[in-house]
């Protein structure tokens, strides 16, 4: 017995793209929570670890970023509660995932690394990675302030090659600003405007 594929009406087709296309959007745009959080902690431990260094002089300076597995946790707790929301997965959520497995391996990864070869040129990478994930995720959503917030990242990463690494902290701060608060803030309001229209 043979099963037929349901026919449709160009009507009924277009009216199955444009809410495929809708569905997309409005769960691309609602990812601005995991922008705010990472960014907020991220930029505040930057700040931290150069106060901490610079002007406390205190040796264990990098301990700012044990807030990590804290900001982790709530991280998940944001993927469950989203999980749940969420009835449909498209191909460019599941992109978006795998990127961000990628980049926090990558994060992870270059912990390690720097953990036994040493800190103080270790922010140009890190700056790099903020780039290609807010890059890539601006590309996939077509919102160009993370495209632009992505790219902004590798010109500091540049620009904090000719800085020394005390600096080179306050430069990552910068990336963050740039890549995921600002991004971030407008993805918020943009998807805030959308839910309002709907």
């Amino acid at each position: 017995m043979e099963n037929k594929e349901p026919e449709f009406s160009p009507e009924q087709s277009l009216k199955l793209i444009s809410s495929m296309i809708e569905t997309t959007k409005n769960s691309l745009n609602d990812s601005s929570p995991y922008f705010l959080l990472w960014g907020w902690s991220a930029f505040l431990a930057c700040l931290g670890q150069y106060a901490l260094k610079v002007w406390f002089h205190y040796p264990r300076h990098y301990d700012v970023w044990l807030i990590v597995p804290v900001v982790l946790v709530i991280h998940i707790i944001f993927v469950v509660r989203d999980s749940k929301r969420k009835r449909v997965k498209t191909f460019i959520d599941q992109a978006g995932s795998y990127l961000w497995i990628a980049i926090g391996l990558s994060f992870f990864a270059e912990a390690f690394v720097n953990s036994n070869i040493g800190w103080d040129h270790s922010y140009f990478s890190y700056s790099i990675l903020y780039g290609i994930g807010t890059f890539v995720s601006g590309g996939l959503i077509k919102f160009r302030p993370l495209i632009l917030g992505g790219l902004s990242c590798f010109l500091i990463t540049i620009i904090s090659t000719f800085l020394m690494p005390d600096y080179q902290i306050l430069m990552l701060a910068l990336a963050l600003l740039t890549s995921y608060l600002i991004p971030g803030y407008l993805l918020r309001a943009k998807f805030r405007k959308q839910s309002q229209d709907v």
